[in-house]
């Protein structure tokens, strides 16, 4: 699939991570000076093995970290320059900003429409609110033929379009997407980006956090890849997907077992978090 062409706003930093550090429990430190950027209206991909800190840094962005005895020790997270390290969950969805985690995390035991209106607490009114759900319904009409029906016992790709949908409900600016391939068919992961490329050409932003490297880059901008808490190379989707250790590490074009990205010797690491 060809990617989304670039914002025309510039490429702004919506989103902006600078030498962030995360401390799990006052000892373990997962994040080591991460930095990223993900521009207004573009999709950007974050990689990275399990453990490598991905969810970690979603977290930190979303003001979850509190909830799992973690905290930003170092650095700086602005949403459209506004400092967002210190507040709370609730006020960065206000400023625009969503999340649909690992899992899916839906209201299994509530109909496909009161999990869509769970995500509609920021609107200020009815009208607000019946807008969300036209929105949501026009980008995933099988769900509107499944409002009534318990969201437990959709089909994963369904309950993921759930998820995203719910997100969407508060009209975000960027949307965070924690593994959404994760567990789901092909032919389905294949849905899965194509919606997000919808929601990218209807002007949201998209920070997506992957283990499936192909799909990702096929519809990003840029990306990064994160190893051990750190950012150890990133640049445009097209450069990442035509790099030889990227192929063989992330995109299965060699024998890579039991060793890390960071190991090749013909590796230039571009240490962003030390600038």
């Amino acid at each position: 699939m060809t990617p989304p062409a670039a914002s025309s706003s510039g490429g702004a930093a919506l989103l902006s991570l600078r030498n962030v550090e995360v401390v799990y429990s006052d000892v373990v430190l997962v994040l080591r000076g991460v930095s990223l950027d993900v521009p207004a209206g573009q999709i950007v991909a974050l990689l990275g093995a399990n453990g490598a800190g991905k969810t970690t840094v979603l977290r930190a962005i979303t003001g979850l970290l509190p909830l799992h005895r973690g905290r930003v020790t170092k650095g700086s997270i602005t949403l459209d320059g506004t400092a967002i390290d210190d507040a709370p969950a609730p006020s960065i969805v206000r400023r625009g900003l969503a999340q649909v985690m690992e899992g899916r995390r839906i209201f299994a035991d509530l109909t496909v429409e009161e999990n869509l209106r769970a995500g509609g607490f920021t609107c200020r009114t009815r009208a607000a609110l019946a807008e969300g759900l036209e929105r949501a319904y026009a980008l995933f009409p099988a769900l509107k033929d499944r409002r009534s029906q318990m969201a437990g016992y959709l089909s994963g790709g369904e309950q993921q379009m759930v998820a995203i949908g719910r997100a969407l409900m508060s009209q975000p600016r960027i949307l965070l997407l924690d593994e959404p391939s994760l567990g789901l068919a092909p032919k389905i992961v294949g849905e899965i980006r194509d919606l997000i490329v919808k929601i990218h050409e209807s002007g949201t932003a998209v920070l997506l956090v992957e283990q499936n490297a192909a799909m990702a880059l096929g519809i990003a901008h840029a990306g990064y890849i994160l190893e051990h808490g750190k950012v150890v190379r990133d640049g445009s989707a097209a450069e990442l997907a035509k790099d030889k250790d990227v192929q063989e590490f992330y995109l299965g074009g060699g024998d890579a077992a039991g060793r890390s990205y960071r190991d090749v010797k013909t590796y230039r690491r571009r240490k962003r978090w030390s600038a």
